[in-house]
């Protein structure tokens, strides 16, 4: 007897280390996320599209060394078909994500909208150099099927925000 493995969608994109880069991966992502059945006007295709933008962003502001670019990552899992992991390579390690509100200032909210999108986020180390910063969005868009123990446990690395946040969006404990 053969013993099925569940099989689960990827999609992954080496882009430049610059805002074209980062726009072209919101682009890509999206298309590559329609042809998967979610539909980028679906409350979930954007906050996808809102994450992976984010994501890209910081790794083009935060995470660029020069002459090195950044990938994305794009994960349907088998075992729960309604999440997707948004997965973003970075050069910089020493740079580590950290959600902020910067005082008098219109930029650096960008972890706090991924933090409110995504139903858990984090990073982890990438061998030799750099890290990897990843969310996990639900089809229903928004926070809300994670609990403790859950996926971001299990498989996802170590998370830095700890499925709370202080934004009135997320419904979890």
């Amino acid at each position: 007897m053969i013993a099925e493995t569940p099989t689960r969608e990827r999609w992954a994109q080496l882009f430049s280390g610059t805002p074209r880069g980062a726009r072209l991966a919101r682009l890509l992502a999206t298309r590559q996320l329609e042809l998967w059945g979610w539909p980028p006007s679906s409350e979930a295709g954007e906050a996808v599209a809102l994450v992976v933008a984010e994501l890209a962003k910081d790794a083009v502001t935060h995470g660029h060394v020069p002459g090195r670019g950044f990938r994305l990552r794009l994960e349907v899992e088998a075992s729960e078909p309604g999440l997707l992991v948004v997965s973003v390579d970075d050069a910089r390690g020493e740079r580590l994500p950290e959600p902020r509100v910067p005082e008098g200032e219109d930029s650096g909210r960008g972890l706090l909208l991924v933090q409110a999108l995504a139903v858990a986020w984090g990073w982890r180390p990438r061998p030799t150099s750099g890290k990897t910063v990843w969310a996990v969005c639900a089809r229903g868009g928004g926070p809300s099927r994670l609990r403790e123990g859950g996926v971001g446990q299990r498989r996802y690395g170590r998370i830095h925000v700890e499925r709370t946040c202080r934004l009135p969006l997320c419904d979890l404990p």
